[in-house]
């Protein structure tokens, strides 16, 4: 990825405020032509910068009220065949692996208590899997949020 400028971070900031914003709002915003801006954003698009749409779509408005954290115990050698398994089930919206006691951390999305037990189950029939220990979310305390880390990076420059 390449490194951000003043430029780039103000433009980034002013996404998070306006998603749907189109170039030419985001240039009489910023105070830049519309040439630049659409320049700007290709080349943070293709450096990685952006990440997928899906992650502005609300799991909740699909039908998957219930959000659970599942950490997986796991036997490393094993952590490729487990990770593709993974990406077999359409309830596990992001796993990470970890370091500390446990190996991976999986977000898991659901319609109801009984369908997390159903996944709960696939889950340790994957060879490899030791055990998991799963954790219901009652509430979002923070949601996802990047605009403080973008000021932060732009008051560093």
């Amino acid at each position: 990825m390449r490194t951000l400028d003043s430029t780039d971070l103000r433009l980034l900031l002013a996404l998070t405020a306006s998603p749907r914003a189109t170039t030419v709002a985001l240039a009489e915003q910023l105070k830049l032509s519309r040439n630049t801006v659409q320049a700007r954003l290709a080349s943070l698009e293709a450096s990685g910068a952006f990440l997928s749409f899906e992650r502005c779509i609300d799991q909740a408005a699909l039908g998957y009220p219930l959000t659970a954290f599942t950490t997986i115990h796991a036997h490393q050698q094993q952590l490729a065949t487990i990770t593709h398994a993974l990406l077999e089930i359409p309830q596990v919206v992001q796993a990470h692996g970890l370091s500390g006691p446990s190996d991976i951390m999986a977000k898991i999305v659901c319609r109801s208590a009984e369908e997390l037990f159903e996944v709960n189950a696939q889950l340790l029939a994957i060879p490899g899997v030791e055990r998991t220990e799963t954790a219901l979310a009652i509430s979002e305390l923070v949601p996802y949020r990047i605009a403080p880390l973008i000021r932060e990076a732009a008051r560093e420059l």
